[in-house]
């Protein structure tokens, strides 16, 4: 088989989210490589088996995505779950190193502990490059003071899955909300990578930037990247600061409304724009901020002790979430599914916009995500007809420029 006519479609319309999903299945005939642009990117190195093309457009994130509730409750803005908590970590450290509460670290910490997995499949800062992710397996809970806290940046973690299935021990899984998608998708289809991943976990994203944002925030700092040692995003505190420790032990910092809203959501890849499925449709228990909100309902960026939305999508997920907090390890308390849109605006406004978006890019002949069960009809209603114009024109305007 020569070159890949599935992947050639992500090209030719920028839709690959950089999970790895395609080489991870096809480890000798694809690689992930950093383009240009600063993100992980499918090379095909070798021909690909027969078959393959079909193989990949049934889980790659970037040509679609399906979902299907199975009796559970249905949101058509948040997609199905079983049940929604705002919580924390009990521990006072996982609380303070989180991102947001520590949830999904008490979570994992808790897997681990009552045996439910043996290994956690990770992201972890990149010891030859601070500012990088790299895929860990993680068995030690104490390791999770390394790896807490959102990386901002390229992953592609479903590029393990050779090694995987290959290390044969029960594991968690861990990633973006496309990731989880891909994996979810891919386990469908092979019982040996569903027995090795039994639970999927995910979390809240607004999109990847390329490695290009982290570099913006050092020259933001007036830092070389030479001189950095350690690269936090967020993390230790609600939110948390963007935090660079240089060769000499000092810090240089800049607070999560300056890093993510000024320069890092700058360099977001054109898929996560296009993305119907920022809140991980697909994994079995997902975590998030739960922000306090101002008199206009808009999210607070204040440091405070953390809180973390965390909802279970599937059975499993519950069972997770109830089971850590039986065992004294995360703190839930009832949660109003109502109070959702004023706590995550950028997840409302993309997923309302997306119709509008998708269509002004078919207008142009672009490839698109095949979209199913995502509800995309009826929330771009929640819009109104003024802001899907705003939203059809200016992706229209964006993708003639390009």
């Amino acid at each position: 088989m020569g070159a890949s006519e599935a992947l050639d479609r992500v090209a030719r319309g920028s839709l690959c989210a950089g999970c790895g999903g395609c080489s991870g299945v096809f480890p000798e005939a694809i690689s992930m490589r950093m383009d240009d642009g600063g993100f992980l990117r499918p090379a095909q190195i070798a021909p690909l088996p027969v078959g393959a093309d079909t193989r990949i457009e049934a889980f790659c994130p970037g040509l679609g995505q399906s979902v299907d509730a199975v009796g559970r409750s249905d949101d058509r803005m948040w997609g199905p779950y079983r049940q929604a908590w705002s919580g924390w970590s009990t521990n006072a450290d996982q609380r303070h190193r989180g991102a947001s509460g520590g949830a999904l670290t008490a979570i994992l910490t808790h897997l681990l502990r009552a045996g439910v997995v043996q290994a956690v499949v990770q992201n972890a800062p990149d010891a030859r490059n601070p500012l990088a992710n790299r895929t860990v397996l993680t068995e030690d809970p104490a390791c999770f003071a390394t790896t807490a806290g959102s990386r901002y940046a390229p992953s592609a973690p479903l590029d393990a899955l050779p090694d995987i299935l290959a290390d044969g021990r029960r594991v968690a899984f861990v990633g973006k909300p496309c990731d989880a998608a891909a994996l979810a998708a891919i386990r469908a289809k092979d019982p040996a990578v569903a027995r090795a991943i039994p639970v999927i976990l995910s979390f809240f994203c607004a999109g990847v930037p390329s490695a290009k944002g982290a570099q913006g925030i050092l020259e933001a700092l007036e830092v070389s990247e030479a001189d950095v040692v350690a690269f936090r995003y967020r993390g230790k505190g609600w939110p948390g600061r963007a935090t660079a420790t240089l060769t000499d032990g000092s810090e240089r910092s800049m607070s999560y409304r300056d890093s993510w809203g000024d320069i890092l959501s700058k360099h977001v890849q054109h898929r996560c724009k296009i993305c119907a499925d920022g809140t991980g449709m697909a994994a079995d228990l997902v975590c998030a901020d739960a922000w306090q909100v101002d008199s206009q309902g808009y999210p607070m960026f204040e440091e405070e002790d953390g809180i973390s939305l965390v909802m279970a999508r599937t059975i499993l997920g519950e069972q997770i979430a109830l089971g850590a907090q039986a065992a004294g390890r995360l703190a839930l308390d009832d949660f109003d599914m109502k109070t959702l849109q004023a706590l995550q605006p950028g997840q409302r406004d993309r997923r309302r916009g997306l119709r509008a978006r998708l269509a002004a890019l078919r207008l142009l002949g672009r490839p698109v995500p095949d979209y199913r069960g995502l509800h995309l009809k009826a929330v771009s209603r929640q819009n109104g007809l003024r802001r899907n114009i705003r939203n059809f024109m200016g992706t229209l305007k964006r993708a003639l420029r390009s």
